[in-house]
């Protein structure tokens, strides 16, 4: 009966938090904050049992599963570009905050520095559920995001080392300079393992077809890569982090199409349930938590003012270290001649420190003749739900008030028009290469038109937006998925008239939810990604203001001019009057300068990636 309980209460435990996370991402709430709250609700409901969750069930059952869907979607490539500001959250933002924390913890109760420290390491590291959740809601730089998910990747491992180190000098089993060596071995045994484990894992890969047995592997992974770690005392977290990372950026090569799509649907329904459990399992502890914190031999006054002492120190910490880190990258920009970030990007990033999972798994850690436990955890619980609710709620105001914007829709579509440009490019390059004597011109005609079909597609998403005209590949679209589901309820007339065998009838279903899941499914841009200006050139600049964002190109990633001449180009530009694609002034024949002269269109635009920026001949303004 107990067993049927247990089970009971974990499938109304998911139910709930999934019914929650979809009411809050309806609404456009954040979905942690929306669980933290309705879980310390649900806390104080007396049908509502109390919730109690081992350390174990966390460190191995959910940490190791969400660090590393969490890796496998980081880029690689991002990663080392903005290495040192990871460094600096990661590590020292991570020790610094420990410290601060424990100082005032040792102030304020009557604990040990040593239990005071590990206090602080387990409120220290920021979650990457909640930061990233609510930086992709709202919109945040890529650069931001992409900081924000790499401290949160290795803040933990930073924190889980440091507990334990402090938990070993609380029973005066260890030193400074152990303490020290074994934060090394720890951080270097977790690299080292989770490149062997990804390198194992790849060798296999390579020798894996079918996508069932290729998921598999991948639930796996993070545990192949945590357990062996944990298990010479190495960090666990490092070593799933790297793995997931390294799987992550080779799975192209290592991968078939449908293993990556199984995988990355899998992972994601994953992610899903843990974060939506976890957070709501925070909130439910909070009446149990309090009520033997209030308990204590400390008095209620004293109680309240160390809670409130901790949380302001978490948030501080975080403030004051931003600022010389802020200092530092300035400096090595200058020094490199690179550009120095925005004052906007720290103010946000320095705000964006929510607390999570594993500051509930590791208070969880501490031993049970830890000195005034029970306040302890309330102190632990304080900072999650203090940092969710205040700083997770008011983020998205934040970053209004300082007029960040997220990635432009637009920008993406234009790059990734370009670069489906250049792989059929090489697609018909091969094709004309691979096609024989022997080889159907219908075959490579239809071949042709896929590709061409494909690359207008990615061209009409950057047209004017025509709320009465449908591009020919929406039509086509539209067409296609109407006759899907016409041969759809043919095959179900069929079935429900006997005769065939299912087997037969299973083949052919798969086949039509093939081809409707390859349909590319291009939406329109929405009408605020679809600006027909610039903000703010309008009083500048009369031609910019009339001038479209982009146009779809008539050469697109070459200058016709330049192939025709045979010569080469340095940069393209695009003409947002005509679409027409020519070299920029540093090129040897300047055809964007030239093609102004002949037909006196006022504004072009950069066509390189990453680049948005607008250039008016005529009153020669940049927008």
């Amino acid at each position: 009966m107990r067993r049927v309980d247990y089970a009971g209460g974990i499938v109304l435990l998911v139910a709930t938090a999934t019914a929650i996370a979809a009411l809050a991402r309806s609404v456009g709430l954040s979905e942690p904050f929306a669980l933290t709250v309705a879980g310390m609700i649900g806390s104080y409901l007396s049908f509502v049992p109390e919730v109690h969750i081992e350390p174990e069930v966390v460190l191995l059952g959910v940490l190791p599963p969400l660090l590393y869907t969490a890796a496998i979607n980081t880029s690689l490539i991002d990663f080392r570009a903005n290495i040192r500001p990871i460094l600096l959250l990661s590590v020292g933002l991570v020790l610094f905050t420990t410290f601060c924390v424990a100082t005032v913890v040792w102030l304020l109760i009557p604990v040990p520095y040593s239990v005071a420290v590990a206090l602080g390491a387990v409120v220290a590291p920021p979650d990457a559920v909640a930061a990233t959740a609510v930086a992709r809601r709202i919109g945040l730089p890529r650069q931001i995001v992409t900081i924000l998910e790499g401290e949160s990747l290795f803040n933990d491992a930073t924190a889980l080392v440091t507990l334990r180190t402090a938990i070993a000098a609380s029973a005066g089993a260890v030193s400074v300079w152990t303490a020290g060596r074994d934060f090394l071995i720890a951080a270097g045994g977790g690299v080292l393992i989770g490149l062997a484990t990804a390198f194992i894992l790849a060798a296999l890969r390579k020798r894996l077809t079918d996508p069932v047995l290729d998921t598999t592997l991948s639930l796996l992974a993070p545990f192949v890569a945590y357990l062996p770690a944990e298990h010479v005392h190495a960090s666990g977290v490092i070593a799933v982090v790297v793995c997931g990372m390294m799987l992550g950026h080779a799975a192209p090569k290592l991968q078939n199409a449908s293993s990556r799509i199984a995988e990355r649907t899998n992972w994601r329904t994953v992610q899903f349930i843990l974060e939506s459990s976890v957070f709501l399992v925070i909130g439910l502890q909070l009446r149990s938590i309090l009520e033997n914190a209030w308990s204590s031999d400390l008095s209620h006054l004293r109680l309240i003012l160390a809670c409130a002492a901790v949380l302001a120190a978490v948030v501080l910490a975080r403030l004051i270290w931003i600022i010389p880190a802020v200092r530092f990258l300035v400096l090595r920009a200058r020094a490199r001649n690179d550009p120095a970030p925005a004052w906007q990007f720290p103010a946000v990033v320095s705000w964006a420190g929510m607390r999570g999972v594993v500051t509930l798994a590791a208070v969880l850690l501490l031993p049970t003749d830890t000195p005034e436990l029970d306040v302890l955890k309330l102190f632990a619980l304080v900072v999650v739900a203090g940092t969710l609710l205040a700083q997770g709620s008011s983020l998205p105001w934040l970053v209004r008030r300082l007029n960040l914007r997220g990635p432009s829709r637009i920008e993406d579509a234009l790059q990734e028009a370009q670069l489906l440009q250049r792989a059929g490019a090489a697609g018909l390059r091969t094709l004309d290469d691979a096609a024989g004597p022997d080889t159907p011109p219908a075959v490579v005609a239809a071949l042709r038109a896929r590709l061409e079909q494909r690359s207008n597609a990615s061209w009409e998403r950057l047209g004017p937006a025509e709320a009465d005209h449908r591009t020919p590949s929406a039509e086509y679209r539209r067409l296609r998925l109407a006759m899907l589901a016409a041969e759809r309820a043919e095959v179900l007339a069929v079935r429900a008239a006997g005769g065939v065998d299912h087997e037969v009838l299973q083949a052919v279903m798969t086949s039509l939810d093939v081809e409707e899941s390859m349909i590319d499914r291009i939406e329109e841009v929405d009408d605020d990604a679809r600006p027909e200006v610039l903000a703010g050139n309008g009083a500048a600049c009369a031609h910019l203001a009339a001038a479209p964002i982009t146009r779809v190109p008539d050469t697109p990633g070459r200058c016709g001019d330049c192939v025709a001449e045979e010569s080469s180009w340095v940069h393209l530009r695009l003409c947002l009057d005509c679409g027409h694609v020519a070299c920029c002034d540093s090129s040897p024949h300047a055809h964007a300068s030239r093609h102004f002269a002949e037909t006196g269109h006022p504004v072009m635009r950069s066509l390189e990636p990453g680049e948005e920026w607008r250039w008016c001949y005529v009153d020669e303004m940049l927008g």
